[in-house]
């Protein structure tokens, strides 16, 4: 209050505000960011870096199937285990960033034209952006190495244009995992009404939900068997934004308690490398991301970290800690690491592949990863100091 009063006292008289005014006014500028900080929940910002990090080891994992596949005609082995263990084990990525969003987003009172207007041109602008890039990029690579690259047959508009067009449905060379922007637009879609609901039902309604939609993925997505009713309006993957949402507000002890999601790890990652181990024949095989399993494992690891939030983990409970920010840091870039990181790993491959050195089976999954990792973060890093671009690279 004393503050208060001598700001206006200042401001009716006419000489320049005193240095301990601006003092004042610095305290306040100060504790006003640190109360917006305090809104940051940690523990989402670390479930997003282990979305994308499980995005990009599944992806190295995938690249280099046909060699983990290798390992199964020997038996089971800790080889065959590790490469597994990324391939059918970290195909929840996408599963854990479509329950951030439920969690996030959902139950909250906000209208139909903020929610898309805030949330269509954050995903749209960095998938133009680094589509229009990497094309450009991946082009001319080819055009000054042909040997290492072949996108297009010939530079002319026909095969450009084709080219670019399969690059945004997520059809081309460095450009598979853009299939999930038109995923998560068609989620963003549908979450306003989702949310109207929420925000007037009972958390047990979210339950009679979440309890049909397990159904579906039974049966859709593990045992690919259509179920006799029509019940397409409950699959996925809005099911698992619903969720998301779910475990975050529950009040039940079942979801409460810290044991329960090591035993939901445990449950559904024994059944996708177990079924993925007795289901490979010709090829590695693994579920279906919406999978019965998939759904047990990631709500476990949405729960580990929601349950064990609280606990003090020492030096990293600091606000600056290096391995706490390199998480923050890792979590506010993860959207641009998604739409960068496949061309980058598969340019790199090229490379290994032209000079010989695609060799080795844990080192080259390691090589593989630290780079595409590494490389995503640095550009990332980099380009998040342009203004202006900053705005349209997929930070948050």
């Amino acid at each position: 209050m004393a503050i208060k009063n001598s700001l206006f006292a200042k401001q009716n008289t006419d000489n320049p505000p005193s240095n301990d005014l601006k003092e004042n006014n610095s305290d306040i500028n100060n504790a006003k960011n640190k109360k917006k900080k305090s809104k940051r929940i940690f523990y989402f910002d670390a479930l997003r870096a282990l979305a994308i990090i499980a995005v990009i080891s599944f992806h190295v994992s995938k690249r280099m199937s046909g060699i983990i596949f290798s390992t199964h005609a020997g038996g089971f082995s800790l080889q065959w285990l590790f490469g597994d263990f990324f391939f059918a084990g970290m195909i929840i990525g996408v599963d854990l960033f479509l329950m951030l969003s439920g969690a996030l987003s959902l139950g909250r009172e906000w209208s139909i034209r903020s929610f898309l207007g805030k949330r269509i041109p954050r995903i749209a602008a960095p998938f133009l952006f680094w589509g229009l890039l990497l094309m450009t990029v991946i082009l001319l690579l080819q055009y000054h190495f042909p040997d290492l690259l072949h996108v297009v047959d010939a530079f002319d508009f026909s095969s450009i244009t084709t080219y670019m067009s399969n690059a945004f449905l997520g059809n081309a060379f460095g450009f598979g995992p853009y299939w999930f922007f038109w995923m998560i637009l068609g989620t963003y879609l549908i979450m306003p009404i989702f949310n109207k609901w929420l925000l007037h039902a009972d958390l047990k309604e979210a339950e009679y939900f979440l309890a049909i939609w397990l159904i579906t993925c039974i049966f859709d997505n593990t045992l690919n068997y259509p179920f006799p009713i029509k019940i397409s309006y409950f699959t996925s993957p809005i099911g698992f934004v619903v969720l998301g949402y779910y475990l975050r507000h529950t009040k039940r002890k079942i979801f409460n308690n810290k044991i329960v999601p090591v035993v939901l790890i445990i449950i559904g990652l024994f059944c996708l490398l177990y079924g993925s181990y007795v289901l490979s024949d010709t090829s590695l095989f693994k579920f279906d991301r919406y999978s019965i399993f998939n759904a047990i494992e990631v709500a476990g690891v949405f729960l580990l970290f929601k349950n064990y939030s609280d606990i003090n983990f020492g030096a990293l409970s600091k606000p600056d800690n290096i391995i706490r920010n390199a998480i923050s840091s890792i979590a506010k870039y993860s959207y641009g690491f998604y739409l960068i990181h496949q061309a980058i790993m598969d340019i790199f491959i090229r490379i290994l592949v032209y000079t010989n050195m695609y060799t080795g089976y844990v080192s080259l999954f390691l090589k593989l990863f630290v780079v595409t990792l590494g490389v995503s973060w640095i550009l990332m890093a980099t380009l998040n100091r342009i203004p202006y671009i900053n705005q349209i690279i997929g930070a948050k």
